[in-house]
């Protein structure tokens, strides 16, 4: 079992919104994931995808996933990630932090009465925060992948 943080993330950018936001169609009804049933034929109204996912635009930021650490969070190798500096650290949330002056992705969980990094891919061990230069930069709010097919 590996000890080292395994799933890097590089810093792509603020989340500063665009000027002449772009919203894109949002159908009226929900799409199922179980058994299929029929598809509404009107568009509801439109969605900003940006607004969905910044909350808070001056503390929201984006990071590109590198790794397989965290594959049991749904996040895989090259996952974009939106990381919100406002919101607090606590245990069981995914954040992303500054581990002796490289940035990882991990949950915060507390093992026993210590605070360890923890991945989400059994292969990799937790890792005690006691005795190490760690500084949060925030928590992760979301995760945008392609799927198989997606890519261009």
């Amino acid at each position: 079992m590996s000890s080292r943080p395994s799933l890097a993330a590089t810093l792509i950018g603020r989340a500063a919104p665009a000027l002449g936001a772009i919203t894109q169609p949002l159908f009226g009804s929900r799409v199922r994931a179980g058994f299929p049933s029929p598809a509404d034929d009107h568009l509801d109204t439109d969605v900003d995808l940006h607004a969905h996912v910044v909350k808070h635009p001056a503390a929201t930021f984006f990071v590109r996933a590198e790794g397989d650490s965290m594959r049991g969070d749904g996040i895989h190798d090259g996952d974009l990630l939106v990381v919100d500096r406002s919101l607090e650290p606590a245990p069981g949330r995914v954040l992303i932090v500054a581990l002796n002056g490289e940035l990882t992705v991990k949950r915060l969980e507390h093992i026993g009465q210590r605070p360890y990094l923890t991945a989400s891919n059994p292969r990799f061990q937790p890792i005690p925060l006691m005795g190490q230069e760690a500084q949060v930069w925030g928590v992760v709010t979301h995760v945008v992948h392609a799927l198989g097919g997606g890519r261009p």
